[in-house]
Formats: C-alpha cells, sequence, structure tokens
C-alpha cells in the first residue's frame, strides 16, 4: 500500500532560530544543557513517540503516534520537509543505512513498513501481528531487531528485509539494547518485572533479572563500564546493574513518567526524559550517579534522541493548550 507523502512548508511552521536567547539558554540549562531552538512540527496532535537519525541527510525521523504519521525534520535547515501519512500509531521508528531503508512500527495493526531512499518511498512491509514498537539496528549482524505483540523480537534481515526468525519473552518488551561487543541483547519487561538476556546470534536465553520494582521502560548500554542501566517508573528511579551479572550497582532517583534513557560518553553523563516535563541530567563517578540537573522542558515530553555525532539532545514536545507540538534542541555544556 502506498501512502501518500505531505510536504510542510518553512511559513507553516513558522521555523525558529537554531541559537536561543541568553536568558532562555541559562533558564533552560542551568550550565548543563543549552536551549539553541524549537522546530515547529505543524498541526501533530496527541502523542509523540521514538525518534531515529537518517545521518547521511541529517534528518530527525519522528513517529507521531497520536497523529497517525512520522514527520521528516532537516536539521540543518530547521524545518520539517516532508510527513509520512496513512499510519496507524506508529511507535518506533529506525534507519538502516546500507540498505537506505527508513522502517516503521506500527502499534495498531501491528505492521512493520518499509521506507526507500531520498523520498522515502513506500517499499512494501510485513504484518508482525500487533503493537510493534521499538526498533534497533544491529550494523555489524546486518540485523534489524523489533519488539511487538504480547512477547517476542522479530529478527530481519537488513539487505533482504526478510524475516530470519523471532525470538520468544514473557511479556511485550519495551526498550531494549544490543550488546556490539558482547553478542547479546538486553530486554526490559515491564509486565514481568524483569529483564531479560539473550544470544543474539542464536536467540537464546542467557539470563533473566527480576526487578523488584515497576514501570521498567527506559534502558540504555554503557559499554565503557559494561553496565545497563535501567529507569523505573513506579517508583520514579534509576538503576545501574552489571552486564556480566546483573548485580546492582546504584540507584538513584528520577523524574516521573520517564521513556527515554541515553548515555553521553563524552561527558560521562546520563540524560533522562520524563512526561512529568523534565530532562534529568546525571554525572558519572565511578560507581556514583550524580543528579547535576534537572532542566523544564514540556509536560508529556517524555521521548527523547541523543546524537553523539551531533552533540546534541533532542527532545519531543507533544501540543499543548499554548504551543503547538515541537523538536526541542539542547546543546551539552561545557
Amino acid at each position: 500500500m502506498t501512502y501518500p507523502f505531505r510536504m510542510i512548508s518553512a511559513v507553516s511552521v513558522c521555523i525558529a532560530t537554531f541559537v536561543a536567547t541568553p536568558a532562555l539558554s541559562q533558564s533552560a540549562g542551568s550550565g548543563v544543557l543549552q536551549l539553541e531552538t524549537k522546530i515547529p512540527l505543524g498541526e501533530v496532535r496527541g502523542r509523540i513517540d521514538h525518534m531515529a537519525v537518517d545521518q547521511k541527510r541529517l534528518r530527525l525521523i519522528v513517529a507521531e503516534l497520536g497523529n497517525d504519521t512520522v514527520s521528516i525534520v532537516d536539521l540543518a535547515r530547521r524545518s520539517v520537509i516532508q510527513r509520512i501519512t496513512g499510519l496507524k500509531e506508529p511507535q518506533g521508528v529506525g534507519y538502516e543505512p546500507s540498505s537506505d531503508t527508513l522502517y516503521v512500527a506500527n502499534a495498531r495493526d501491528g505492521s512493520l513498513k518499509f521506507f526507500k531512499g531520498e523520498a522515502y518511498e513506500a517499499a512494501g512491509g510485513i504484518d508482525l501481528g500487533g503493537d510493534a514498537d521499538n526498533i534497533r539496528i544491529d550494523a555489524s549482524a546486518g540485523h534489524v531487531v523489533i519488539g511487538y505483540g504480547e512477547g517476542r523480537l522479530a529478527v530481519l534481515d537488513a539487505a533482504t528485509r526478510k524475516r530470519l526468525g523471532n525470538i520468544p519473552l514473557k511479556a511485550h518488551p519495551e526498550s531494549f539494547q544490543l550488546d556490539p561487543d558482547g553478542g547479546r541483547i538486553f530486554v526490559n519487561l515491564p509486565d514481568a518485572h524483569a529483564v531479560a538476556v539473550f544470544d543474539s546470534a542464536s536467540g537464546k536465553p542467557l539470563a533473566n533479572w527480576p526487578m523488584d520494582k515497576g514501570g521498567n521502560f527506559a534502558m540504555a548500554i554503557d559499554n565503557d563500564r559494561n553496565r545497563i542501566l535501567v529507569a523505573f517508573r513506579r517508583p520514579p528511579e534509576l538503576s545501574v546493574f552489571s552486564m556480566v551479572d546483573g548485580k546492582r550497582i546504584a540507584t538513584v532517583d528520577t523524574c516521573g513518567d520517564i521513556d527515554d534513557l541515553f548515555i553521553d560518553r563524552k561527558r560521562s553523563r546520563v540524560y533522562a526524559s520524563c512526561g512529568s516535563g523534565f530532562v534529568d541530567v546525571f554525572e558519572i563517578d565511578g560507581a556514583v550517579y550524580r543528579r547535576l540537573s534537572r532542566i523544564p522542558t514540556a509536560s508529556g515530553a517524555r521521548t527523547s534522541f541523543f546524537a553523539p555525532e551531533l552533540d546534541r539532545l533532542l527532545i519531543a514536545a507533544r501540543a499543548t493548550s499554548t504551543e503547538p507540538a515541537a523538536i526541542w534542541i539542547f546543546r551539552p555544556l561545557p
């Protein structure tokens, strides 16, 4: 099925200037993050889910779940240049550079759609059966991995886009991370109160770590320290575990309704974005995780994307009664 594209003009989205005013930068960043600009997304309603980057074209791909669309944002021009319509609650997005393919996972009908090339032209898809969610690209293996349904990870060949297999899980997977060095997949299973570990080549289970808190949705992998970071919603906490044996290393309070978590390797920091309207920034000091700042964003702005190659943290803010939906771009300091 071919989905139409709707171009968004620079005038209609009122493109913001890239550099924020000094007062805005200081109040928003508290010396840790500087708010550079907000890129309006236009007429986008409802919840915004996950994001990805097409690094070759310097474009941000935004899953607009509540709007049944995906926006393509030109980061150099600071504008929305294209919108993919006709989707069914897109949750996960992933760009695979070797095949120049954009993958979009849809929650409502469980479909995974493919879009190819410069214009992201529709190129078919597959039916995963329900609640298609997070997408991860395994560049070293040439695989695309998608979480879906009541408990599955689908593994696709990036070159052919054919399904290679499925990894069964005990519950629906939320955030999961691929370990490029150890050949493992770490999966958050909030309904099972666990983190599951699998061999990425065979799909065989390696470990199951019970969690004593609820709502473990967000996860990040810290290869430099051989650690897995898991964020909980009930209560709002960030826990750090050894990738070797699942032993807990540290726990610290976070903002509420957390949905995304990223490591800034350059600065030894952690960024946590929360629907309560904040970004928490933590400093990593050995086994200690110390909060440096709690930065106000917008209510419901719980999804984010840290692009180390751009050295920017991007926050997706849904529309409110006073402001349109927008991408907030922060520059880490110093």
